[in-house]
C-alpha cells in the first residue's frame, strides 16, 4: 500500500511558493511534484477552498499564498487535504462475535485513539513558517542566500 504524502508535498510547495514573489502555475508545481498538472490543480483547490491559497487565470496567473505561513499550521494544511486515517493498519472485522478478535480491536483501536490525538496536537502546534525557518537554517548552512532558489 502507498502512503498518502500529499501533506508533505503541498508542505513542500508552500514553503517554495512563499520564497518566490510571481504566482506559481500548476504545470511548474507538476515539474517539481512530478506529477500530472490536473493532480495539482485538484490538491490545490482544497487548499484554495479553505483560504491557504488563491488562484488566478490568465497569462499572469497561477496560484498564491493567501496568508502568511505563520498563520497556516501543519494540521489546518491534513485537515483541508481531507482527513484521512493516519493509519495503514486496520481493524480485522471477519468475526464480530469472535472474543479476541473483540479484545485485539478494543486494544488497537484504543492505542490508534491516543496516537492520532498526540499527532494531530502536535500538528497543530508546528506552523509552516518554523518549517520554512529550518528550511533557512539548512540552506544558509550551504552559503547561500535562501531568497534565491
Amino acid at each position: 500500500m502507498r502512503n498518502d504524502t500529499r501533506l508533505s508535498r503541498m508542505l513542500h510547495v508552500l514553503i517554495h511558493m512563499d520564497r518566490h514573489e510571481q504566482r506559481t502555475t500548476s504545470e511548474t508545481i507538476a515539474r517539481m511534484l512530478e506529477t500530472n498538472p490536473v493532480v495539482v490543480r485538484r490538491t490545490m483547490g482544497l487548499l484554495r477552498d479553505k483560504g491557504y491559497v488563491t488562484s488566478d487565470k490568465g497569462h499572469n496567473g497561477g496560484w498564491a499564498l493567501a496568508r502568511p505561513l505563520e498563520q497556516i499550521t501543519l494540521l489546518d494544511i491534513h485537515q483541508a487535504l481531507g482527513t484521512q486515517s493516519i493509519f495503514s493498519i486496520g481493524l480485522a472485522t471477519d468475526h464480530p462475535q469472535c472474543l479476541v478478535e473483540q479484545a485485539v480491536n478494543s486494544a488497537l483501536t484504543q492505542a490508534f485513539d491516543e496516537a492520532q490525538t498526540l499527532l494531530l496536537q502536535r500538528l497543530s502546534a508546528i506552523s509552516v513558517a518554523t518549517l520554512a525557518a529550518d528550511f533557512d537554517t539548512r540552506y544558509q548552512a550551504l552559503g547561500a542566500d535562501c531568497r534565491n532558489l
